[in-house]
């Protein structure tokens, strides 16, 4: 019995060696808004995809259930970052994304020549950038969208205009969140923090130095 004690506690160290040492990356409120933002935008252009496209319209059917889901998604839609404010961990995690660093430029230069070793914090540029941009995008559709559907709302803003602004913003909003979506995939231990919160260190390293090692 005592040797087979000894072999068991040898190879729970040998297991715990080999393991990769994790970090948090991300709290339970941070992933939280992010999966149910992420839920609200598939519904908002899935919908929309269904609205304007004539073969998905004619496939799905239900055209008043389809807009009033596009609808009430919509509206939603920034209720989850609004009701994060209220975390001290989510707020801080805004913090990082809204302030651009000196290596982020130099991050940007290495990406655009498709060179690896770029600097970078707890977020890369690229995701600061599609933060701001997303964060800018969204008031515009909301309000766009409120105007499509209370016409008198702002009567000196013709409709036609609010459904121009809205229809080519979408459009530009789901090619974003598809190279989004394209480069996450891209990446399983990025997935990997989002989803668990945790991620390797090595990885954080290698692919977030200055948060791992700041200066």
């Amino acid at each position: 019995m005592p040797s087979m004690a000894g072999s068991d506690r040898a190879r729970r160290g040998n297991e715990t060696a080999s393991t990769p040492e994790r970090v948090l990356r991300f709290g339970r409120v941070p992933r939280l808004v992010h999966r149910t933002t992420g839920w609200l935008m598939a519904l908002c252009l899935g919908t929309a995809a269904c609205l304007y496209f004539g073969p998905l319209a004619e496939l799905v059917g239900r055209r008043l259930l389809v807009v009033s889901v596009h609808e009430i998604s919509g509206i939603l839609l920034p209720l989850p970052v609004l009701l994060g404010l209220l975390s001290p961990e989510f707020r801080a995690e805004l913090t990082r994304l809204n302030r651009f660093a000196k290596y982020d430029g130099e991050w940007l230069r290495l990406a655009l020549r498709r060179r690896p070793g770029r600097p970078a914090g707890k977020f890369n540029a690229g995701q600061k950038l599609y933060a701001s941009w997303i964060a800018g995008a969204v008031p515009v559709m909301l309000f766009t969208g409120l105007l499509m559907w209370f016409g008198g709302l702002l009567p000196w803003i013709p409709r036609s205009s609010a459904i121009f602004v809205h229809d080519w913003l979408a459009l530009a909003i789901a090619a974003v969140v598809v190279g989004h979506i394209r480069m996450a995939y891209r990446d399983p231990l990025a997935r990997q923090g989002m989803r668990t919160g945790y991620v390797r260190k090595d990885w954080a390293r290698e692919e977030h130095p200055h948060w791992i090692d700041p200066d």
